[in-house]
């Protein structure tokens, strides 16, 4: 079955930090599809961070354009969300998403928390 596992967050990352979150994808072919990033901040709605398509055409949002990139390895089946000058506001669970014959799969999120 369709399985998105997210890592790389957890701990206390200071402002202006960088860390690097990666989703290992499985039970599809990866190639075939769009991946993306969505993030959570306490009390806020979910939110699409960055969006890949299978060519490599990637999208991102405004409040992060410039600091984070979203990159994929099909053959490793992985997509990363490369997060630099992170900010407090970037706090938030940060979740893998596909969208698979109209069907959307999550992962379980990983915890991005930036403070000083």
């Amino acid at each position: 079955q369709v399985q998105l596992v997210e890592s790389g967050g957890g701990g206390l990352v200071q402002p202006g930090g960088s860390l690097r979150l990666s989703c290992a994808a499985s039970g599809f072919t990866l190639s075939n599809y769009v991946m993306m990033w969505h993030r959570q901040a306490p009390g806020k709605e979910r939110e699409l961070v960055a969006s890949i398509s299978a060519f490599g055409f990637t999208t991102m949002i405004d409040s992060v354009k410039g600091r984070f990139t979203i990159s994929r390895d099909n053959a490793k089946n992985t997509v990363w969300l490369q997060m630099n000058s992170l900010k407090p506001e970037d706090t938030a669970e940060y979740y893998c998403n596909v969208l698979i014959r109209g069907v959307n799969y999550w992962g379980k999120g990983t915890l991005v928390t930036v403070s000083s």
